[in-house]
């Protein structure tokens, strides 16, 4: 019975899974300590190096007779209540690996959105950059034109008054020149 079991503890242990878990590993441990527990007898102040076949056929058999409530009793319960404490803890790293990748994907998908807007915006800046240097360029050449033209006009304006006022300069310089040569004279001319 305990060749089998040990074959199954071997079997099911191989990988660290199996129907077992950690009852497996706990059995070599068991014996060992219940091995060691027993101590060594002294008879007549000597040490006995072959114990008493009997005494070991007590002790086997009460081995024996406490491995399956023990084993009932303390052992499976607690190795389950450690396996479902792994399956729990491997679940929630899982759950921790997978709400990490969906950061991540939420986390990358944020940036690509702020940099898409970051483009769009300095795309609209430079178009609204251009726009507002053509409208300038347009805006200083139509003032141009108009300073130009009123240039023109106040200059033919000018030119005109100018004109006119020679001619009215002229016409009193003629008529006074007149006035002063008949007084200087005497007489009209």
């Amino acid at each position: 019975m305990l060749g089998l079991r040990a074959d199954a503890i071997v079997a099911a242990n191989a990988d660290g899974v199996g129907p077992i878990g950690w009852a497996g590993r706990g059995l070599p441990l068991l014996v060992a300590v219940c091995l060691l527990a027993a101590p060594a007898s002294a008879a007549g102040g000597a040490l006995e190096l072959v114990p008493d076949p009997l005494m070991v056929l007590v002790l086997v058999a009460l081995f024996l007779v406490l491995i399956l409530p023990v084993n009932v009793l303390l052992f499976k319960p607690i190795f389950r209540v450690l396996d479902e404490r792994d399956s729990q803890l491997e679940g929630t790293r899982r759950r921790a690996a997978r709400l990490q990748e969906e950061a991540e994907a939420v986390l990358n998908r944020y940036e690509d959105s702020v940099r898409t807007v970051r483009e769009e915006a300095e795309q609209q800046r430079r178009t609204r950059l251009e726009e507002a240097r053509t409208e300038g360029a347009s805006t200083t050449g139509s003032a141009r034109s108009q300073a130009e033209s009123e240039v023109e006009r106040a200059r033919r304006a000018i030119s005109s008054s100018l004109e006119a006022a020679r001619t009215t300069l002229r016409a009193e310089a003629e008529d006074l020149a007149r006035q002063v040569a008949a007084r200087v004279l005497g007489r009209s001319l």
